[in-house]
């Protein structure tokens, strides 16, 4: 009798049934890739993100985040598109919402700087820090955003003064939503320079209730 014993044969059906390495689903790539950039930002020392830290971290070549992507400022326009999304949603959402304008500037101060509290990353590309050495053209997209805002701002101050029956207000509707839009950036910086110690939400209901005082 032979001492020798062969390999046991793979059935088919036995290799249909292993278990395959997953492909990430059209898009999830990037996804994960601007998650992970986001991630990055979080960090307190507000150190400069490169494409080979980031490749590091999701554990993979340079090249491969470049088959995603054309460019890191590509990356960083992405991050941006979330951020515009996501804001220019919530002060729609409280458009339809809200009846009361001077409620409306109330709601989208906070839920912006809310926004921001939640997503540090996010805030250091609000204001900037996360731009510098950067493409000139990201900083020019979220001045846009800003500028969209504090427009949205001064809507509402037009409606206030109108529902008051105050056809020429004391203090102009630009210069209630530039205070306003100061008083958020002036936040968003705090926070990102203190390394998130210093959270917008702190004491916002009664500063906002200075600053809305008519």
């Amino acid at each position: 009798m032979s001492d020798t014993h062969d390999e046991p044969e793979v059935s088919a059906e036995h290799q249909a049934s292993a278990p395959k390495r997953a492909r990430p689903a059209p898009g999830q790539r990037r996804l994960e890739i601007l998650q992970a950039l986001a991630g990055m930002l979080e960090d307190p020392s507000g150190d400069r993100v490169t494409t080979a830290a980031l490749a590091k971290k999701l554990a993979v070549s340079e090249a491969a985040l470049y088959r995603h992507f054309a460019s890191k400022a590509q990356m960083f326009e992405g991050l941006i598109g979330f951020i515009e999304d996501s804001v220019l949603g919530l002060v729609h959402q409280v458009q339809e919402r809200e009846s009361d304008p001077l409620q409306r500037c109330r709601r989208v101060v906070g839920l912006v700087l809310q926004f921001a509290q939640a997503n540090p990353g996010m805030a250091r590309v609000m204001v900037g820090d996360a731009l510098l050495y950067e493409n000139a053209r990201l900083q020019e997209r979220v001045e846009l955003l800003m500028d969209k805002l504090e427009s949205s701002l001064k809507q509402e101050w037009r409606d206030v003064a109108a529902q008051a029956g105050d056809p020429s207000p004391t203090v102009s509707a630009q210069i209630r939503a530039a205070t306003l839009m100061a008083f958020l950036q002036g936040r968003l910086l705090r926070y990102c320079r203190s390394g998130w110690r210093r959270q917008p939400s702190q004491e916002l209901d009664a500063c906002l209730h200075v600053l809305l005082s008519q």
